[in-house]
C-alpha cells in the first residue's frame, strides 16, 4: 500500500485492473485505492507475472502492507503462497517484486513499531489525524493525544471521532481524562456517522421493498456523503443569487478562441474567465477567503480555488494553487489538466488539498441555478449556473428601453454566516460582476 501524503496512515484497496497470472509491465496500473484525499489509480513497480494478490477488494490496509507480487521469472510457479510479508528493506528479493510502495519512503509498518515515546512512530502518526478529525475535535474540546484510535499505530480516525461524539463524550475530555473506548457504540456507517453529527439520532431504518437492487456505498460516495453531512452541521449556510451579462466575455472569447487555441493547444472556456474574476474579488474581501477555527478567522494569503469536478464515480474537488499568480492561459492548463487526470485517477493527493474557495459549474447539464453546499474548512462557494441568451431590457444613452439579446448566467454564493456577512457576499458577488460585465480588450 503506497504513502498517499504525509498524513495518510492507510488505504482502502478498492478494486484489482489485473488479475493472477495476468503479464504486467512496468508502471501499468494494476490496481485502485481509495483514502480520505483521492482515488488513485498505482502503478506497476516492475514487470512481470502477477503472481499473488494478497488484499482484496474492498480491504483497507496501513501503509507499506504487501498487497500483491509480482513474479520477474517467468518461469516461476504461479500462485505459490507467499511467505509473512517482510520489513520494507527485505521486501524484493531478485526474482520478485512486492508491491507495496509507489514511493520509496513509503513506511513498512512492521519494521516502524517504535517503543511509545514522544518523538516515536505511533506519537507521530497519531498526531498526523486528518485535519477534518483535528477540526472536529478541537469543536468539541477533545484531546485526540488521549484517544487511542483504530487506525495504524492507535491514529484516531474518523469513524472514532464519530463513534465518540455519538456516544455522548463529554466536551471537556482533556489529556487527564481516561482514554476512550476507539470502537463507535453503533456500526460505523455513513448514516450512522451522520447521525452522529446531527446530535446522535441515527438515521431512520430504510426497509427493502421487493425488486430493490441493494449496493454498496463506494469510497468516494461514503467521504461525499459524511463531509456534506459535516459541513451542514457547521456551516451557517445562507446562498445569494445574481444575474451575470456575460456579453463582453463571450465577445472577446470569440475574438480571441482561435489564436488561443494556436498559442496554448487549449480550449477557451467561460470558466479562465470566472476564476480570475473570482480571485480579484477575494482579495478585495478576505473573509470570502477565510475559515473558521474555534473563535478565530484564518485569513487566507493563498488564493487556491477548488474546481468541482463531475465523474462518473462520483465528485472531486481539484484545486488549481496560487490562482492569483496565474494569467487566462495558465488557468486554462492547470484546469484542463487538472479535469483531465481527476477523470484518469492520476491526481496525486496534495492536488485536492488545501482550498480556499471553490467553484462548481453544474450548468454545464443544464441548470439554472443551485444552493450549492460550502466545503470544510472554507467561508465560500460558487455555482455557476447555464450560460444561455436571453432577452433583456437595456437603456441605451438617450435613456431609450430596448430589448436586446445578450449572453447571461445566474451565479450563486453559498456563505457561512458565522463570519461572512450578507453585504460581504453581496458586495464580492457585485464585484465580481462588474469585473465579468466590463472585461478589458487585452490578450491572454
Amino acid at each position: 500500500m503506497p504513502q498517499m501524503g504525509e498524513s495518510i496512515a492507510e488505504g482502502t484497496l478498492s478494486r484489482w485492473l489485473k488479475k493472477v497470472g495476468d503479464e504486467v509491465k512496468r508502471d501499468e496500473p494494476i490496481f485502485e485505492i481509495s483514502t480520505d484525499k483521492v482515488d488513485a489509480e498505482i502503478p506497476a513497480p516492475t514487470g512481470g507475472i502477477l503472481a499473488e494478490v494478497s488484499v482484496t477488494e474492498g480491504q483497507t490496509v496501513a501503509v507499506g502492507t504487501i498487497v500483491a507480487r509480482i513474479e520477474t521469472d517467468k518461469s516461476a510457479p504461479i500462485g505459490a503462497p507467499a511467505a509473512a510479508p517482510a520489513p520494507a528493506a527485505e521486501a524484493s528479493a531478485p526474482s520478485s517484486g512486492a508491491v507495496a510502495s509507489a514511493a520509496p519512503s513509503a513506511p513498512a509498518a512492521a519494521s516502524n513499531a517504535a517503543a511509545p515515546s514522544g518523538n516515536g512512530f505511533e506519537d507521530r502518526v497519531r498526531s498526523k489525524s486528518s485535519p477534518l478529525v483535528r477540526k472536529i475535535a478541537a469543536e468539541h474540546g477533545i484531546e485526540l493525544g488521549a484517544l487511542q484510535g483504530s487506525g495504524i499505530a492507535g491514529r484516531v480516525t474518523k469513524r472514532d471521532i464519530m463513534g465518540l461524539l455519538e456516544s455522548g463524550v463529554p466536551a471537556t475530555a482533556s489529556a487527564s481524562a481516561p482514554a476512550a473506548p476507539a470502537a463507535p457504540a453503533r456500526p460505523a456507517t455513513p448514516s450512522a456517522r451522520a447521525g452522529a453529527l446531527l446530535g446522535g439520532h441515527a438515521a431512520p431504518h430504510v426497509e427493502s421493498l421487493p425488486g430493490d437492487v441493494v449496493e454498496p456505498m463506494s469510497r468516494i460516495r461514503q467521504l461525499t456523503a459524511e463531509h456534506m453531512t459535516l459541513s451542514r452541521h457547521w456551516n451557517a449556510h445562507v446562498t445569494s443569487f445574481f444575474e451575470m451579462d456575460l456579453t463582453r466575455v463571450a465577445r472577446i472569447r470569440a475574438k480571441l478562441r482561435a489564436q488561443f487555441e494556436r498559442t496554448t493547444g487549449e480550449k477557451l472556456t467561460y470558466l479562465p474567465f470566472i476564476i480570475k474574476a473570482v480571485t480579484d474579488g477575494l482579495k478585495r474581501f478576505p473573509t470570502m477567503n477565510a475559515a473558521v477555527r474555534g473563535n478565530e478567522i484564518v485569513l487566507r494569503k493563498q488564493y487556491n480555488i477548488g474546481i468541482a469536478v463531475a465523474l462518473d464515480w462520483g465528485l472531486i474537488v481539484p484545486v488549481i494553487k496560487n490562482a492569483d499568480d496565474l494569467s487566462l492561459s495558465g488557468l486554462t492548463r492547470n484546469l484542463n489538466d487538472l479535469a483531465n487526470r481527476a477523470r484518469t485517477k492520476k491526481l496525486q493527493p496534495a492536488e485536492v488539498q488545501n482550498a480556499t474557495f471553490t467553484i462548481t459549474n453544474p450548468g454545464v447539464f443544464g441548470s439554472l441555478m443551485g444552493t450549492p453546499i460550502i466545503p470544510v474548512p472554507t467561508s465560500g462557494i460558487m455555482g455557476v449556473g447555464a450560460i444561455e441568451k436571453r432577452p433583456k431590457v437595456i437603456t441605451g444613452p438617450d435613456g431609450e428601453d430596448t430589448i436586446a439579446i445578450r449572453t447571461c448566467s445566474y451565479f450563486s454564493i453559498s456563505f457561512d454566516h458565522r463570519i461572512v456577512d450578507g453585504a460581504d457576499a453581496d458586495r464580492f458577488m457585485a464585484f465580481v460582476k462588474q469585473t465579468l460585465e466590463s472585461w478589458p480588450e487585452q490578450g491572454f
